[in-house]
């Protein structure tokens, strides 16, 4: 195989590579921003759920919200499941406010901080291999 035989498959497999990394990134931002906009609507849901809302419908509302969940096989979310019925049994709207703030926050940041990372490392792993095997012209 000769040598500008070797460097154009390098080429063309850096390329799908780097195309494959911009789509990567694309979707990666595309998820963020579906994700900040769901929880944004999900906030203004809950404000005026609790605005207009009367406890007893809350409460119902929290019953069946948990059995949907444990009937889907969501045990994980026992945590969750306590933290809201503390919350619900506070008459403080903005416990419950802090309440969904922070269940946002822990179940986002934890996979989109391992995205965001995995991201990071793999736009490392292009600009050292770039420096240190820049295209050839």
């Amino acid at each position: 195989m000769s040598a500008n035989s070797k460097s154009n498959e390098w080429d063309s497999l850096w390329g799908e590579y780097s195309k494959s990394l911009e789509n990567w990134k694309a979707i990666f931002e595309q998820f963020q921003n579906a994700s900040n906009e769901m929880q944004t609507k999900f906030n203004k849901v809950w404000e005026k759920a609790g605005a207009e809302s009367s406890t007893k419908t809350m409460n119902d509302f929290t019953e069946k919200w948990q059995k949907s969940m444990s009937d889907a096989g969501m045990t994980s979310f026992k945590d969750f499941t306590d933290n809201w019925q503390k919350s619900m049994s506070d008459a403080n709207t903005s416990a419950f406010k802090d309440f969904t703030d922070n269940w946002q926050k822990s179940m986002s940041s934890s996979g989109m901080e391992q995205m965001n990372a995995y991201g990071e490392m793999m736009k490392k792993f292009s600009e050292t291999w770039n420096s240190m095997w820049p295209k050839s012209q």
